[in-house]
């Protein structure tokens, strides 16, 4: 796969992955970043690359960091990731915590021996 059409995947994948977390549907996300929403489908299959400006207008509709959807594998962003796990557990009740601590330990689990995608 070429790289360029990888990267937009990958990119796509994490603005559909945070959009969803944040409860929008892609009309909504469309709206708030005044874009078509076949231009959203486009770009969250990967299938589109985005001009600059829609990259920040897509942010901004998510309130999210750019560093955050274009490398999530940068230790800054690894610190976000945790912050916001201590933000989700922050009113968990020791039972709760201890309960999601084992759900993570098993998805961890499960993500690191299922087969990877290319």
């Amino acid at each position: 796969m070429d790289e360029s059409l990888r990267i937009n995947q990958e990119i796509g994948d994490r603005i559909r992955e945070t959009r969803i977390a944040r409860k929008m549907s892609q009309q909504e996300l469309a709206a708030k970043a005044n874009i078509s929403l076949p231009h959203i489908s486009d770009i969250e299959h990967g299938k589109q690359a985005m001009k600059l400006i829609t990259f920040i207008r897509i942010i901004e509709a998510l309130q999210v960091s750019a560093d955050s959807i274009l490398r999530a594998d940068v230790p800054a962003v690894n610190q976000l990731y945790q912050n916001e796990f201590g933000e989700i557990i922050g009113d968990c009740t020791p039972a709760e915590i201890e309960s999601l601590k084992k759900i993570l330990v098993q998805v961890k689990e499960t993500m690191r021996t299922a087969p990877q995608k290319e």
